[in-house]
């Protein structure tokens, strides 16, 4: 598998944030509020804006062709204010969320690189009135977090059905990324996130975009927590959520919006303990207050002292603001946080990091016995194979969480049955699983030996889970493409000591075959050795045939 490099501006920026703080820009939508535009200036630029029959105003997105100069001034405004970087005013247009306005998959095209080419405009009227080089000033496609959650139940009656899919979402935000790649994005923004698996639609999209650029255009993932608790909306912690998305290797992670910078301290702490990439904090002036000047309740200079503090911790490579924050926040943010030194990124963490809602981390070297709850399991379980022909799903949920109950750290879940639609139960299961907090805080082992099977089960999981398993069997060509796909998932893979002559039974085969999968997984498919599982085939004696008296 290639290893992609960087983009020119990529690696530039990447140097940048090795060298000093980097500032991003502060909230679009505050102020395009104050601009008193009305329903009529949405209805300009297109004909099908000017002809449409549906309520616009409040569809900022589509100011990028109806008042491009409104959105130009706002952008140039933030580089003159001292940002380094501006995001692009795409926050909603992919097709799922622009789908309730009823505007054309060729318009969102359009929009989307119109967003791009009236940052960059923006960026060379700066750097002209700054003296700076125009190559020091980039344009981040914001891509937010959509109308529609994959992991989060929209039926009370069922608990397994989803708004929206995963296929869906990595269909819209692919359409979204390669517009901006088209229009010379420097690179793309998953911004306000609050499903996890949503942003892991958004990284498959990515990833399988990058290897058709040939070039690696960085992607960053920033999280909002919706509460004191600091959890994402879909119930993750910080920990979790950067289990399930360190496998894009994203430029940078952190937070923005959420609960402003005052009270965002502990979960800055924790991103500065665990990521081995960049990191940011871009919060909201404070909360909202339609009494203060700015329609949230901090002046710059407040916005600024509390990131100050981070600045000066080290916790912190780039900066800027959310909702409520003007380009005087961030000239504010500038001033007293520009002459502290970056924060230096984690070593790598070799342990193998997975995660439902909660982490857990099987160390390195010294890792006690791993749990796995296994009776969730068709082929191994004849009453969890009963509930699941007679569709008794809610007792089928209540052997799991009994397994979680009881210990297990991990849940394996198989429906290898003739008699049923393994990928639809896969599905049905883990959608139900995910809606439980008390099971899904545990990672899930997808296990299966049907691919179609192992491909539904990891479109369901917000969490980085195990796979269970691939092999050589069919011969190195396949194993290697279905290495390949888990990377893209962020999943880890227990691989079985099974080659193209059947299983390895022999001490000398296993260890042959194995160490044969492991070398291809490293040395041609970059997967990481910390994601690796070895089933070295413990098989069964004591059957009274003499050719199995040496399998102890």
């Amino acid at each position: 598998m290639l290893v992609l490099k960087f983009s020119e501006s990529g690696e530039r920026l990447r140097s940048l944030l090795n060298k000093r703080i980097v500032f991003l820009d502060g909230g679009m939508g505050t102020l395009i509020q104050r601009c008193g535009l009305t329903e009529a200036d949405y209805h300009k630029g297109s004909p099908e804006l000017e002809t449409s029959k549906v309520e616009l105003i409040g569809n900022n997105d589509l100011l990028n062709l109806s008042r491009p100069d409104v959105i130009e001034k706002i952008h140039l405004d933030y580089y003159m204010a001292g940002s380094d970087i501006v995001t692009t005013n795409s926050f909603a247009l992919t097709d799922i969320a622009q789908a309730d306005y009823g505007i054309s998959n060729e318009l969102i095209d359009t929009l989307n690189k119109r967003a791009v080419a009236i940052a960059k405009t923006a960026a060379s009227k700066a750097s002209k009135a700054l003296g700076k080089d125009v190559n020091e000033l980039f344009v981040a496609g914001s891509i937010g977090p959509m109308n529609k959650s994959a992991s989060i139940a929209c039926d009370v009656e069922d608990a397994s059905v989803r708004a929206v899919t995963f296929d869906e979402l990595t269909s819209a935000y692919s359409k979204q990324m390669q517009s901006m790649y088209e229009a010379g994005v420097d690179l793309f923004l998953l911004e306000t996130s609050i499903d996890t698996l949503n942003v892991k639609a958004a990284i498959y999209a990515y990833l399988n975009l990058i290897e058709k650029w040939g070039v690696r255009v960085p992607i960053s993932t920033s999280m909002t927590v919706s509460d004191a608790s600091g959890r994402i909306l879909s119930g993750q912690t910080i920990e979790a959520f950067y289990a399930s998305i360190r496998h894009a290797q994203p430029l940078f992670v952190g937070l923005n919006c959420s609960l402003g910078a005052e009270k965002m301290r502990p979960y800055i702490e924790t991103f500065d303990r665990i990521a081995e990439c960049f990191t940011h904090c871009y919060p909201n002036a404070g909360m909202p207050n339609p009494l203060s000047e700015f329609g949230y309740d901090q002046m710059p200079i407040d916005t600024a002292n509390y990131l100050k503090a981070y600045a000066q911790d080290g916790l912190v490579n780039v900066l800027g603001g959310c909702c409520g924050t003007t380009p005087a926040h961030i000239k504010a943010i500038v001033e007293v946080c520009k002459n502290f030194s970056p924060r230096k990124p984690k070593a790598k963490n070799n342990s193998m990091l997975l995660s439902g809602l909660e982490p857990f981390e099987i160390v390195e070297n010294n890792s006690p016995f791993v749990f796995v709850g296994e009776r969730t399991n068709v082929m191994g379980s004849p009453a969890f194979r009963k509930m699941i022909k007679e569709s008794r799903f809610a007792d089928a949920l209540s052997v799991a969480r009994n397994q979680v109950e009881n210990g297990a750290n991990l849940i394996d879940v198989n429906f290898d049955e003739s008699m049923l639609d393994s990928p639809e139960c896969m599905r049905k299961f883990l959608n139900l699983i995910g809606a439980d907090p008390e099971i899904a805080k545990v990672p899930i082992m997808i296990d299966s030996s049907d691919w179609d099977t192992i491909v539904a089960g990891l479109k369901c999981i917000q969490g980085k889970g195990v796979v269970n398993s691939i092999s050589l069997k069919e011969g190195e060509e396949k194993f290697l493409q279905h290495a390949c796909e888990l990377k893209k998932f962020g999943a880890a893979a227990v691989v079985m000591a099974f080659d193209e002559n059947g299983q390895a039974s022999s001490l000398e085969t296993r260890i042959s075959v194995c160490q044969r999968a492991y070398k291809l997984l490293v040395e041609k498919a970059n997967f990481p050795p910390e994601d690796i599982i070895f089933d070295a085939n413990v098989l069964t004696i004591a059957t009274g045939m003499s050719e199995h008296n040496s399998y102890g």
